[in-house]
């Protein structure tokens, strides 16, 4: 395939960016979406020109360190991880636009490269369990209803990619906030930070810029793990009932 790419080139986080047009030939429609950039980058290099930044890591949409915004939409036009998208997603000749993450929380660090160290920091907040030392607990040391593991489960499935930020139009890390509390709020071992989590994530969440939730649904729906739109209710649950206790 021949494909025009406009890409979003910004120098560093202070310098003013613009979209850049390159032509790329040959592409494989086999080739994942990275494999496509990698094929951009060797031309620009071979032309002694800077090549286009774009995090990425294992490739296998596990990591979530891939992050494009293209052609409007988080990852791109399927629900999965930039790493996972082949070009046979698009057709010959076609304009692709690829522009990293907008969001006020995610400052550009170059081109398509955004720093999601705001997402650490909530983690840092509440994102934690209280563990013992010692030897590894048996497996059915704890017993766990199947219902509250199978929610757990499902919220630990968020990668921490931040396509729901990116989605919202707001720039709301609602969802990601809310995996990162059910997933633990739901089990006995997260009993004990249970009240301080929930708050203090909210806190820290609030703290780093993020915009307020409106329940447009654009998160779930660019979520590429399937993260739920009533997550959010679930801890919004959470909330109040930390916040009723902490006022006794």
């Amino acid at each position: 395939m021949k494909l025009t790419l406009r890409v979003w080139r910004q120098k560093n986080t202070d310098a003013p960016g613009a979209m850049s047009t390159y032509e790329v030939d040959g592409i494989s429609q086999d080739m994942s979406f990275l494999e496509m950039l990698d094929t951009l980058n060797e031309e620009l290099i071979l032309a002694g020109d800077d090549p286009v930044a774009f995090d990425h890591d294992c490739r296998e949409g596990i990591c979530g360190a891939c992050s494009l915004v293209i052609n409007g939409d988080a990852h791109g036009p399927e629900r999965t991880t930039t790493c996972q998208l082949h070009m046979r997603a698009f057709d010959d000749g076609d304009t692709i636009d690829i522009e990293p993450w907008r969001a006020s929380a995610f400052p550009v660090v170059k081109d398509l490269v955004v720093d999601r160290s705001a997402f650490d920091r909530i983690i840092q907040a509440g994102g934690y369990i209280s563990a013992p030392t010692g030897t590894a607990p048996d497996a059915h040391a704890t017993p766990v209803p199947k219902p509250d593991a199978d929610f757990a489960f499902e919220h630990a499935e968020c990668i921490g990619c931040g396509a729901c930020v990116a989605a919202c139009p707001n720039g709301s890390a609602m969802l990601f906030t809310s995996a990162k509390v059910n997933h633990l709020n739901v089990l006995p071992q997260g009993a004990p930070e249970r009240e301080t989590r929930v708050l203090d994530m909210v806190e820290q969440m609030d703290s780093e810029g993020f915009g307020g939730c409106t329940l447009t649904g654009e998160c779930a729906t660019a979520c590429p793990k399937g993260i739920p739109l009533p997550s959010i209710s679930a801890m919004n649950k959470e909330w109040l009932r930390a916040t009723r206790k902490a006022r006794r």
